[in-house]
C-alpha cells in the first residue's frame, strides 16, 4: 500500500498569560524596537510588576514572548487605562495586538472596571483605525503630551453597556504643590465658565494665599470651603458653600491646641467676611444627586473627598465634578504623579460609581461634607 504523507503539526495557538520579572529583559527588548521615544524602562517595567496597580500581560507565539500589554487600575475607580501596548515588530500582522487587546479587556472588566481608556498619536491612522474596530471612540486630546510635544488623541470603550456620560469640557490643570489641590479645582472649575482666565502658577499660588487654612495634619496648610468660595467671588463668579459642620472641619486633622485655635480663627474670620459679602451658605453638605442637579444647571461643584479610597492616604483633597450617568460621576483630579504612573490622562473625567463618590465624598471621623458650587452671575454671558 502507498505510504500516506504525513501532515505537519498546526503551530500552536498564542499563549496570552501574566507577565513575570523573568519577563522584563524580552519586554525591553520589545520595547526598543516598537517605538523611537516615551519607551518604557527596564526599571518602570519592573515596577509595573511588583508594585504598580496593573494587569500586566505578555503573548507568546511560536514558544516566545512575541509582545506585551499593560492596562493601569485605578484604585477607588471605575476606570482603567491602557498604558501601554506592544508586539515584536517581525511578529505583526497576526492578530496577536488584537488578541492582548480583548484579554486586557476581558481582566479589566473582572476587575470592575467599567471603561477603557487609551491615547495615540492623531497621526498613527492605522492604530486608531484598529482601535474604532476594536469599539473605541475619540472623547479628548491632549496637547504636549509625546516627548515631541506631540498631541494625543484620548479613546475611550465602555466595557459593560450603558449610556454615554454627560461631560462638561472642564480644562485641566495639575496641582503643583502638594497643598495646592483646592486652587487647582477653583482655577478648572473658573476656567470652565470663562474660557478667557489664564491658568498659571503664579494664580494657583495666589488663590492659595487667599484661601489657606495654614495649619493641616502636617507641613503647608491647605484651603478651606470659605477661603476658595472668597476667592472665586473676588473674581466675578457667584459661589455658594455648602458643608455639613464648618465648627469641625480640618480641626480634627491636627493634635496642637494652638494650631487648632488658629485653624478656627482662620475659618471663623473667613466666615465672617463670606457673610460680609453675601456669600450663600447652606449648613448641609451635598447629595451625590444634588451636585450632579448644580451641573445640570451648568454650575461648576468642587467637593472635598477624603483620599484614603483613591490612595491608601488619610488626607482631605479637592477634586472638580466634570459629568455624570445614570451609573457614574465623573471628576478632575489635580494630583498627577509619574512616579505613581498618574499623568493627567489618567486624572480627567475620572469615573466612579454614584455610591462609592458618596462614600468617598466625607472627611474625619465626623464623615463631614463640604462642597462649593461655582456658576456665571445672573445675567452675565
Amino acid at each position: 500500500m502507498p505510504q500516506t504523507a504525513k501532515l505537519a503539526a498546526p503551530p500552536p495557538a498564542p499563549l496570552i498569560r501574566n507577565a513575570r520579572l523573568a519577563d522584563v529583559p524580552v519586554l525591553t527588548e520589545i520595547e526598543a524596537r516598537s517605538f523611537d521615544d516615551d519607551r518604557l524602562s527596564r526599571r518602570s517595567f519592573q515596577h509595573l510588576l511588583t508594585r504598580g496597580h496593573a494587569v500586566n500581560l505578555v503573548v507568546e507565539s511560536a514558544g516566545r514572548v512575541a509582545g506585551y500589554a499593560i492596562v493601569l487600575l485605578h484604585k477607588g475607580t471605575s476606570l482603567a487605562r491602557l498604558y501601554s501596548i506592544a508586539v515584536d515588530p517581525d511578529l505583526r500582522g497576526r492578530g496577536l495586538g488584537a488578541k492582548l487587546l480583548a484579554e486586557s479587556e476581558r481582566r479589566a472588566a473582572a476587575e470592575g472596571r467599567a471603561f477603557m481608556r487609551l491615547e495615540v498619536r492623531p497621526d498613527n491612522a492605522a492604530a486608531i483605525a484598529r482601535y474604532r474596530d476594536a469599539g473605541y471612540r475619540e472623547f479628548g486630546l491632549l496637547s504636549d503630551y509625546y516627548a515631541d510635544h506631540s498631541e494625543a488623541l484620548r479613546m475611550e470603550k465602555p466595557l459593560t453597556l450603558g449610556e454615554a456620560p454627560s461631560l462638561r469640557q472642564i480644562p485641566f490643570y495639575p496641582q503643583t504643590l502638594d497643598f495646592t489641590c483646592g486652587p487647582a479645582c477653583l482655577m478648572m472649575a473658573m476656567k470652565a465658565l470663562d474660557g478667557g482666565l489664564r491658568l498659571d502658577r503664579r494664580l494657583e499660588l495666589r488663590l492659595w494665599r487667599e484661601a489657606t487654612t495654614i495649619f493641616m495634619s502636617a507641613g503647608h496648610g491647605g484651603c478651606g470651603p470659605y477661603g476658595l468660595a472668597l476667592a472665586a467671588q473676588r473674581r466675578g463668579f457667584d459661589a455658594e458653600v455648602h458643608v455639613d459642620d464648618d465648627d469641625a472641619l480640618f480641626v480634627d486633622s491636627v493634635r496642637s491646641a494652638e494650631k487648632k485655635a488658629v485653624i478656627r480663627l482662620v475659618r471663623d474670620d473667613y466666615r465672617d467676611e463670606a457673610k460680609r459679602v453675601g456669600i450663600h451658605v447652606t449648613k448641609r453638605g451635598l447629595s451625590v444627586d444634588a451636585l450632579v442637579r448644580h451641573l445640570k444647571r451648568g454650575a461648576v461643584p468642587v467637593v472635598l473627598i477624603s483620599c484614603y479610597r483613591l490612595t491608601g492616604e488619610k488626607v482631605p483633597h479637592w477634586v472638580v465634578m466634570t459629568g455624570y450617568d445614570r451609573r457614574f460621576v465623573y471628576f478632575n483630579d489635580p494630583f498627577t504623579s509619574e512616579k505613581r504612573f498618574r499623568r493627567p490622562a489618567d486624572c480627567m473625567n475620572i469615573p466612579v460609581a454614584r455610591a462609592d463618590f458618596g462614600k468617598m465624598a466625607r472627611w474625619g471621623s465626623a464623615r463631614l461634607r463640604a462642597a462649593i458650587v461655582l456658576s456665571k452671575p445672573q445675567g452675565a454671558a
